[in-house]
């Protein structure tokens, strides 16, 4: 299996979605974010509302590790909640996506699910506050005060999404191949610097299996 999948964590008003568009499209692959949902729930029989529901979604239900070994065992063989279900049917649809091309996934843990696969390139996207709440305000036609409380509340559930169902730390740059903060930068150029990382990466990682 040699398609190169590019996941993308990324804070809110960072430009995560954008950037993953656009190497999405100069790479000549699929992009997923919310069409994952479709794609996981017709590939698991789950309504797919429910996965919207509970979409990068905090819990606090079962223990990390349960989820774990529910999921070596086939999430299928024991009762469980919904949310650790509908967890667990996107997690396979990622790993069989990633099988079948070349694509750019956003969040949902995505990082995580391949962590085995050499041509998989983890990157978290952030930007400085007043930058991300100024983009959320022009994107989203939002008031200041508007604008950052979205911010904290999408960045938190992210958070405690991320954190809870994979044993990685939400923006730790050492959980990622690539940390790239965005203040600077217009979308085609950091589409353009995580793309140009993502073949050396592979490069280098094809050399030396």
């Amino acid at each position: 299996m040699n398609n190169l999948v590019i996941t993308i964590e990324r804070q809110a008003g960072s430009g995560g979605r954008q950037i993953g568009k656009i190497i999405a499209d100069k790479m000549g692959g699929k992009y997923y974010d919310e069409n994952l949902l479709e794609k996981a729930a017709k590939d698991s029989g789950i309504a797919e509302e429910l996965f919207r529901a509970h979409d990068e979604k905090p819990t606090s239900s079962f223990l990390y590790s349960l989820v774990m070994d529910t999921y070596s065992l086939g999430y299928n063989s024991m009762d469980m909640p919904i949310n650790h279900k509908v967890f667990l049917a996107q997690f396979n649809s990622i790993k069989k996506i990633a099988q079948e091309e070349n694509c750019v996934i956003i969040g949902r843990c995505a990082d995580f699910a391949l962590c085995d696969l050499v041509y998989t390139v983890s990157v978290f996207v952030s930007a400085d506050e007043k930058v991300r709440v100024q983009r959320l305000m022009q994107n989203l036609n939002l008031n200041e005060k508007q604008a950052k409380d979205l911010m904290i509340r999408t960045d938190k559930d992210r958070a405690g999404y991320y954190n809870y169902y994979s044993d990685n730390k939400w923006g730790d740059a050492k959980n990622f191949d690539l940390c790239v903060n965005t203040t600077d930068l217009t979308n085609e150029d950091a589409a353009d610097l995580i793309l140009d990382f993502a073949k050396k990466k592979v490069e280098v990682s094809t050399k030396n299996k």
